[in-house]
């Protein structure tokens, strides 16, 4: 057996030999912790610019291309590890949709060296929580644990890059995990319907079209073959991003990432164009009926991918229409009129283009046309006389602390270092946002009002209730 083999499999069986009592003692550590890590983190966050919030990351490369982020918070002992993949369910091809989301699956399906069934009690037992998730366009993994635990997930997450078991007892047991969560998630769901008919309907030929869990037919006729050559094209250092960041010391941290890592071959990465897509000249609508009370509808405007300057003055846009009770369109439709019984708006943003998007709920015996007509209403006052300071300055600041929330936390601040190092290519643009927020002003967003809010070129997708 090789020696790197012999360490892992040596040192998963130290690791198993904590006792309850320590396993207990290591998880209430990582609970007590957690206000202190969040305590301090906000007061370094409040003592700093109030428009700009920066902490010092150190990021480089391996000879093999994987792409290293690291930052050090010693507030707490707990680490946070994200593993993220350049891959989604953009890079699939017709007739294998939803091979990226199942191999998301087969990642937990156990390794030459640690079965499935070890890898999680290995994890529980030591106090270490983990979850993945996969997008359009990346995967991640992550792990959060005791900062005495990280040569141990890095084992084990080095172990699975390189030696995952890919059979077809593994890929039929998934394949019908994946099924169920589709039934459950999108066709016996009647919100995941209208999303899969939304983007099904604002995309004609971009891949953005097909819903990363895939179509049923697709799913059946995944094979194994399949799934190996996915695995060793996209599951390589120089297509991922590695986040550290907590109780670290990084000149250590880099000695364990040289020797786990370092090792690992680069792959010949398929290069990825993204397809232009067929301009919207007319409102484009798609209709279906369900077993519901009450319709549900979405409209989309075409909107910019990520980095777009525009989208800063979208986002507050969005929450001008719908986010908290006084907003215009919740005030309209919810309080007012009702209508509906839920009503939002999102600028959704993703690496190639992006939505503007307005979804409704509404109450059994209302018509769609009534709501749309008065949507139409607010979307018209605003690109003819604006937004007041009031709602500019009120919808700043809801997203300031939103954004300064989501960075309170260690996992908080990994996670956003590694979804925009993934998305622009640049982690540097995390720390500009707020900035960015900041220069958008009233005419700011009148402009993107008009400019992608036609009121007669968008996507309508709408769900009716079966006729009796």
């Amino acid at each position: 057996m090789h020696n790197s083999a012999i360490a892992l499999l040596l040192s998963l069986v130290i690791s198993l030999s904590l006792s309850a009592a320590e396993t207990k003692e290591a998880k209430s550590l990582d609970e007590a912790n957690k206000a202190k890590s969040e305590s301090k983190s906000q007061n370094q966050i409040q003592s700093s610019n109030k428009s700009k919030i920066e902490f010092p990351v150190e990021k480089y490369k391996l000879k093999n291309g994987l792409t290293v982020l690291l930052y050090q918070d010693n507030s707490a002992p707990i680490v946070s590890f994200h593993k993220w993949f350049r891959v989604g369910s953009k890079h699939e091809k017709p007739g294998m949709t939803g091979i990226a989301h199942l191999f998301e699956h087969m990642m937990f399906k156990g390794t030459k060296n640690v079965s499935n069934k070890q890898f999680d009690y290995i994890l529980q037992s030591n106090g270490i929580t983990n979850n993945a998730f996969t997008t359009r366009d990346y995967t991640g993994y992550f792990e959060i644990l005791p900062s005495d635990k990280l040569e141990l997930v890095m084992q084990l997450e080095s172990d699975r890059l390189q030696n995952l078991i890919i059979n077809a007892e593994n890929l039929k047991s998934e394949t019908e995990v994946v099924k169920e969560e589709r039934r459950y998630r999108v066709d016996n769901d009647v919100m995941g319907k209208l999303f899969e008919n939304l983007f099904s309907t604002v995309y004609v030929n971009h891949p953005y079209s097909w819903p990363v869990i895939g179509y049923m037919k697709d799913l059946n006729s995944l094979t194994v073959e399949q799934c190996q050559d996915f695995y060793k094209t996209y599951y390589s250092p120089n297509n991922a991003v590695l986040v550290i960041g907590g109780d670290i010391q990084i000149p250590k941290v880099k000695r364990m990432i040289e020797k786990y890592y370092s090792s690992i071959p680069a792959q010949k990465i398929p290069e990825y164009k993204n397809i232009p897509d067929v301009a919207l000249t007319e409102i484009r609508k798609s209709s279906s009926t369900s077993e519901i009370q009450a319709p549900v509808f979405a409209l989309s405007f075409a909107a910019p991918g990520i980095g777009g300057e525009d989208n800063y003055a979208l986002d507050l846009l969005s929450s001008v229409l719908s986010n908290g009770e006084s907003s215009r369109l919740y005030s309209a439709l919810v309080k007012k009129k009702q209508l509906v019984s839920s009503i939002s708006v999102f600028n959704y943003t993703s690496q190639d283009n992006g939505q503007f998007v307005v979804l409704a709920r509404l109450l059994p015996g209302k018509k769609i046309e009534e709501v749309i007509s008065i949507i139409k209403e607010e979307v018209k006052n605003i690109q003819t006389n604006g937004i007041s300071a009031e709602e500019l300055q009120k919808v700043k600041n809801m997203t300031k602390k939103e954004y300064v929330e989501s960075l309170l936390t260690i996992n908080g601040k990994t996670k956003a270092l590694a979804t925009n190092e993934i998305l622009t290519g640049d982690y540097r643009d995390l720390f500009k946002d707020l900035e960015r927020y900041n220069l958008v002003d009233i005419s700011a967003v009148q402009d993107v009002s008009k400019k992608y809010l036609s009121l007669d070129k968008y996507v309508h997708v709408e769900i009716l209730p079966n006729k009796k």
